[in-house]
């Protein structure tokens, strides 16, 4: 937990702002689409989306619209073996060669890895094989047989717990023992032991083109060229437990809601303390872990759970806060879409509105001119969180980091002074609103700067020297 408790009054203003402040970011970075829900205190308190489903034809992106979640599909792949393990199929320390008669009659070093050290990415083997062309759609998702071939050809490329070593084919290789213990497909497992326990309607273990959408399409990104264009799906075969799984922003919320601590529908909390716990650290990614299927962080001070996907198309990103029963998902339509900073970006807005008031909380709601401005210089957003008025700059990532607190004015309603804020503000100068004959926000005034709704910015031909 952070250092101040999240409250339902605290995540309900921060998701009114996060909303409109994923419409702008959206926007701002170009992406098609962005699908996002929030879940708190055992319910869904935003299921939004913004943009597109696809730039073609203009389809407005809804809430129901399916992506391919990518490598969230390790922590369903986790989580049955989690189930099997508390079943007693399974331990955590059986050598994947015992599971595997291919496996075990080959003198592959990767029959002696053991269940734990390919779902901690500990055991050093290749992360998509010596041919990984299926990511770019050159080739076919590896079938069983090739997988097979793959492995006992390539074996390991680093040894056992020398370092993280992330690996779609140890992910892959985990969905054939699931396989080979149950007798049933990796894909059925999943659907009776997690999906429909939990009702997941919009969530399906993998693609396949009889699937019914409706579908968020996904693009190409803007990297190295000057459009997008779309990116057929396909079927991920032997690969699924690895990167497979498709869904909506409110089913993810709704599974990883059960990863939370006292719900034991899917896991005893035991089982997820052990799949939750960090047992790798991730090179290049500060606060970065991994533990058992699930990628460990820390945001805004507080422990995070949770994986990104990364999918030709659809990138995603979802992570539950265990200590304070919150779970952000965001999925984005572009193989450049952001998602897990905006993932980041709505936690730091709940850490904010939760953090503790000074003195009575003011009514700031009901005074301040909440909204979006716009002037030569860029964008500003008024917002009430936890109680308090800001001025936020949606043009940057972080949507906490250039905030600026307004205190009222006891004697003018339309007064307030800037009484925190970065260096570079403009901290102890006054924001002033100026109101129509009929009471409507016409401007602000901040600190001598004029700045107007953005439904009222014009952008002439051409910005001319005074008096021109």
């Amino acid at each position: 937990m952070g250092s101040h408790p999240i409250t339902r009054a605290a995540v309900d203003d921060a998701v009114r702002y996060a909303d409109r402040w994923l419409a702008f970011r959206q926007r701002a970075t170009r992406v098609p689409g962005v699908q996002a829900a929030v879940w708190f205190d055992g319910e869904l308190v935003l299921s939004t989306a913004h943009g597109v489903a696809d730039e073609a034809s203009g389809e407005a992106l809804t809430a129901a619209h399916r992506f391919r979640i990518a490598s969230h599909s390790k922590t369903m792949t986790a989580t049955v073996l989690a189930q099997m393990v508390e079943e007693g199929h399974l331990r955590l320390d059986d050598p994947v060669g015992t599971r595997l008669d291919w496996l075990h009659d080959s003198d592959s070093p990767v029959a002696d890895l053991t269940l734990f050290q390919l779902l901690a990415h500990a055991g050093g083997i290749p992360r998509d094989s010596a041919s990984s062309a299926h990511w770019q759609h050159e080739a076919p998702f590896l079938d069983a047989d090739t997988l097979a071939e793959r492995v006992l050809a390539e074996g390991t490329v680093t040894g056992a717990d020398v370092r993280f070593k992330y690996s779609n084919i140890g992910y892959a290789l985990l969905g054939q023992v699931i396989e080979a213990v149950t007798g049933r497909s990796w894909a059925e497992e999943v659907q009776e032991r997690i999906l429909d326990p939990l009702r997941l309607a919009d969530t399906g273990p993998d693609w396949t083109p009889d699937v019914d959408g409706p579908w968020a399409t996904g693009h190409t990104g803007l990297a190295w060229a000057d459009r997008r264009v779309p990116i057929d799906q396909v079927p991920t075969n032997a690969m699924a437990a690895a990167t497979g799984v498709w869904s909506t922003a409110a089913d993810l919320c709704t599974y990883m809601a059960a990863h939370l601590p006292g719900d034991e529908r899917l896991l005893t909390d035991a089982s997820k303390r052990r799949l939750q716990r960090p047992v790798q650290q991730v090179e290049g990614v500060p606060d970065g872990g991994y533990g058992l299927g699930f990628i460990t962080s820390r945001i805004a001070g507080r422990s995070g759970v949770g994986h990104n996907g990364g999918w030709a198309g659809h990138i995603t990103s979802t992570v539950a806060l265990p200590e304070d029963g919150l779970v952000v998902s965001v999925l984005t339509n572009a193989i450049d879409g952001p998602a897990p900073e905006l993932v980041e970006g709505i936690i730091r807005l709940v850490d904010a509105a939760a953090a503790p008031v000074d003195g009575p909380v003011d009514d700031a709601r009901a005074r301040v001119p909440e909204g979006r401005y716009a002037w030569l210089w860029g964008v500003r957003d008024v917002a009430v969180l936890g109680g308090r008025a800001y001025l936020l700059s949606p043009t940057v990532p972080n949507p906490v980091a250039a905030t600026v607190r307004l205190e009222p004015d006891a004697d003018d309603p339309d007064r307030w002074v800037m009484v925190e804020g970065p260096g570079y503000a403009s901290v102890g100068e006054a924001v002033t609103v100026e109101r129509d004959a009929d009471g409507r926000v016409e401007a602000l005034d901040m600190s001598g700067t004029r700045i107007v709704p953005i439904d009222r910015a014009v952008l002439p031909d051409r910005v001319t020297a005074p008096g021109s």
